[in-house]
């Protein structure tokens, strides 16, 4: 057997990964804000396993209910004690969610979220956003990175084995652009099931006003309106977007967080449109199935509730924000003075850097910057130890002074050799 791990990786792996990430990056182990890879390189992780700990690795009150609940049982495939708790919670918390569906994905979640308004409004269109990533369906998989640009609303599938009968069903709009999306409500009038949007798409703030008017159109034409807060959901505040904006959707989709680091996702949801997960509340025609071995699993409960329980404490927020704002004041401030024309874009719990002189409001936006560049850039941080997507840092409550100065400083050093 070899001993080389990617050696290895490439025998048995497609493209010697899982699909996700580098290749080249094999993680043995994390703590923390830091993860080190199979020969032992540290690194301080903004990747934070692609968002979902918030907390950091290998949290220890969240490691501690893990494991009470390990002692316990690993699953049931029947409703249990630790998952209603959750669903409880994420009521509370989400303004939308009158009742709570478990799932094991995030984009398990948008399928099942884009299908429920089909179930409740009895069409078959739906509205997405060029750019926005809403996972792995069919629909899902329509015009979420784009290379040939075809004419709104026209979809482009982005991988192979999608029928083209799909293509019929879905319309895509630019991001930000309420006209054009309501121009499309009035063209296809009474032909639109739903609209899901990620209320911060990537890293794209919404223009003033875009959600509100998402939310006054959907309400006047009786079309569900999706929040795709697998990302934004317990990050952007505890209530997540819909708290943070002050905009309610009818359904949301909820996931990384909730899971404390293990499979877990959810549909929230007013219970008018949840009861077509309920067979006994709605014809036989307008049930909607849904099963899942591992959905609502208790070990990502316990890890869930744990989780969500440590960032209700006071203060929490402020610290991720604080933390991030350092990072993004840094960036500007060291890329500005090297001369690199760049925006700083998204949120302070989470954000990147798009190298562009114009401002940036849609896909079609970032995809016109310097995307060499930032490539370049992402480089230099990992070669000062900082692990990071190619679109975003994620910020983690686990992050010390001693992090932020460090990557301050590889933010300075990378900015200086960066090729102009």
């Amino acid at each position: 057997m070899l001993n080389n791990f990617k050696d290895r990786a490439e025998d048995i792996l497609p493209g010697a990964t899982f699909g996700n990430f580098d290749p080249d990056v094999i993680i043995r182990e994390g703590y923390g804000a830091h993860v080190w890879d199979s020969d032992g390189t540290e690194y301080i992780d903004y990747l934070i396993g692609s968002g979902p700990m918030i907390l950091g690795h290998v949290e220890p009150e969240v490691t501690e209910a893990v494991q009470e609940q390990l002692k316990k049982g690993s699953t049931f495939f029947a409703t249990n004690e630790r998952g209603i708790e959750l669903a409880e919670e994420i009521g509370r918390a989400v303004m939308c969610a009158e009742q709570v569906r478990f799932v094991s994905t995030g984009g398990e979640a948008n399928m099942f979220a884009m299908r429920i308004a089909r179930a409740f409004t009895g069409q078959n269109k739906l509205i997405k956003f060029e750019g926005g990533f809403h996972g792995m369906s069919a629909e899902a998989q329509m015009s979420l990175a784009p290379k040939s640009l075809a004419n709104f609303p026209n979809p482009e599938p982005d991988s192979a084995g999608i029928p083209h009968s799909v293509r019929e069903e879905i319309l895509i709009a630019p991001y930000n652009d309420i006209d054009f999306t309501r121009s499309l409500i009035s063209e296809y009038n009474g032909q639109i099931a739903g609209i899901i949007v990620e209320p911060v798409q990537r890293i794209i703030p919404p223009i003033k006003g875009f959600l509100e008017a998402l939310r006054e159109e959907c309400t006047k034409h009786n079309i569900v309106l999706i929040f795709d807060e697998v990302v934004t959901g317990f990050r952007l505040s505890y209530g997540g977007a819909q708290e943070y904006f002050g905009v309610i959707p009818d359904i949301c989709t909820l996931g990384k967080i909730i899971g404390g680091g293990f499979p877990l996702a959810a549909i929230g949801g007013k219970k008018e449109i949840m009861n077509h997960f309920n067979e006994n509340s709605v014809n036989q025609d307008q049930f909607l199935m849904q099963h899942g071995t591992l959905s609502g699993n208790p070990i990502a409960a316990a890890a869930g509730l744990k989780t969500l329980e440590i960032l209700r404490r006071e203060g929490q927020y402020e610290k991720l924000r604080y933390k991030g704002q350092k990072l993004m004041h840094s960036l500007k401030s060291h890329l500005s003075k090297t001369g690199h024309d760049h925006k700083i874009i998204g949120n302070p719990v989470l954000f990147d850097i798009v190298f562009t002189k114009k401002s940036v409001e849609n896909y079609r936006d970032i995809l016109q910057s310097d995307t060499d560049k930032i490539i370049q850039f992402n480089k230099l941080l990992r070669n000062q130890n900082i692990l990071k997507t190619i679109g975003k840092f994620y910020i983690s409550l686990a992050l010390t002074d001693d992090d932020i100065s460090q990557t301050i400083q590889a933010i300075e050093y990378s900015s200086e050799n960066l090729s102009t």
